[in-house]
């Protein structure tokens, strides 16, 4: 409960105006919450700048924008090329992260239980129900599994993580693409099913829950020191999450091939990659109606981007190559009229 307060609190600090500091104001995905909120601090000392964002989840975020009530949005599924077009908005990546399936069964530690893409999705499909299902019991002789039931725990708000989290479970189950699909909001199949708001909620439940399994951030699994799963990749090779296997993932990341950057990093080949890897993405106007606070917008990113690498590593989160911040800055800002 302590960790849940901090957590509200640092929000609440995030959103609370200071005296005597410009501001700029961003709403949207909780998987970049922990490094914006690091950033913040770091560049407000700095700059005098406040940053206020709301961490909301990304489907927030994005009628945030869209309403033109904050400076800029964020989210982690990033909108298509159209639909950037008819807002009138550009879109580019921040940093890159992991989302993580996270348990809550007694005696098992973090890393210890390791899942196939196949067997994750039937369990979030609701055809597997207990823990000592044979199919899990076989990935897992080691382990003694209890002989009880499965409880889902998942976001009941529009979020990015989730829309990673159902990409992956597309590219690896059939049945999982057919029954339910992907998207920022799914219908969980599940019958016993829970859900939380924001990383923080489903963070919450599982704690809570014995014998429950939810997903996550990877930067919320560490510092709440939850059990993560360990997943077989593409590869066939079973990892761990941390900041090296997602870099493997997106070791090959064309981001110029899609409008908006906008590209998917899950189920990538590597030895060492994690599936379930993800960028978060901002959202601005291309003329937007305060250009000043727009341009404060930029130069708060340009600054994390030549600043802001440790802060991020420190999270396990990964930041983006040079050679990509020097194309968002030679590439997507110049659209944005000063």
């Amino acid at each position: 409960m302590k960790k849940i307060l901090a957590v509200i609190a640092a929000s609440l600090y995030l959103m609370s105006p200071q005296a005597n500091a410009e501001t700029i104001t961003g709403a949207g995905a909780t998987f970049p919450f922990p490094i914006y909120s690091k950033w913040s601090e770091a560049y407000k000392d700095k700059t005098d700048v406040q940053l206020n964002y709301q961490s909301i989840g990304s489907s927030g975020g994005i009628k945030q924008i869209k309403a033109a009530t904050v400076d800029f949005g964020a989210t982690d599924a990033p909108l298509k090329g159209d639909e950037l077009t008819a807002a009138g908005l550009v879109q580019f990546p921040t940093v890159l992260g992991g989302v993580v399936p996270i348990i809550n069964v007694e005696g098992v530690k973090p890393g210890e239980l390791q899942l196939t893409g196949e067997v994750l999705a039937k369990i979030f499909v609701g055809h597997i129900v207990v823990w000592n299902d044979k199919r899990i019991q076989e990935l897992n002789p080691k382990i003694k599994l209890p002989d009880e039931p499965i409880t889902i725990v998942h976001r009941a708000d529009g979020s990015g993580t989730t829309f990673i989290f159902t990409d992956y479970l597309s590219e690896v189950s059939t049945v999982w693409k057919e029954q339910v699909g992907k998207g920022a909001a799914v219908k969980w199949p599940a019958a016993s099913s829970v859900g939380g708001k924001g990383n923080e909620g489903v963070a919450a439940n599982v704690a809570r829950v014995k014998n429950s399994i939810g997903y996550v951030e990877y930067a919320y699994a560490k510092k709440n020191k939850m059990t993560y799963v360990k997943l077989q990749n593409r590869n066939g090779k079973y990892v761990e999450p941390d900041d090296l296997t997602f870099a493997a993932a997106a070791s090959g990341a064309d981001w110029f091939s899609t409008p908006g950057m906008g590209i998917s990093l899950v189920n990538q080949k590597g030895d060492q990659a994690w599936p379930i890897t993800g960028a978060t993405f901002i959202l601005m106007y291309r003329e937007p109606k305060n250009s000043k606070t727009s341009q404060e917008v930029v130069k708060f990113f340009d600054w994390a981007f030549a600043n802001g690498g440790k802060l991020a590593a420190d999270l396990d989160y990964v930041p983006l190559p040079k050679a990509v911040t020097d194309r968002i800055r030679s590439d997507v800002w110049t659209q944005i009229k000063k």
